[in-house]
């Protein structure tokens, strides 16, 4: 399933992201890797994801989550 369609308060483990590869390159810097845990801590139904990655609070909008796969 894709990060969007996710439940708020759920954890959940990234399988892939299909984005441009300097998006990629900048999530994987704020930690967002291949095998990492994100906790979906709150957004709109079809706007921004408030987002908990290794401590750390991030909103991503919904063409981001789109394609990413978790788990």
């Amino acid at each position: 399933m894709t990060l969007d369609k996710g439940t708020i308060g759920e954890t959940y483990t990234v399988k892939k992201i299909d984005l441009p590869e300097q998006v990629e390159h900048r999530l994987e810097a704020i930690g967002m890797t291949i095998g990492g845990k994100v906790s979906i801590l709150g957004g709109k139904d079809h706007g921004t994801l408030i987002l908990k990655i290794r401590g750390a609070r991030f909103a991503l909008g919904r063409g981001l989550t789109q394609r990413i796969e978790v788990t």
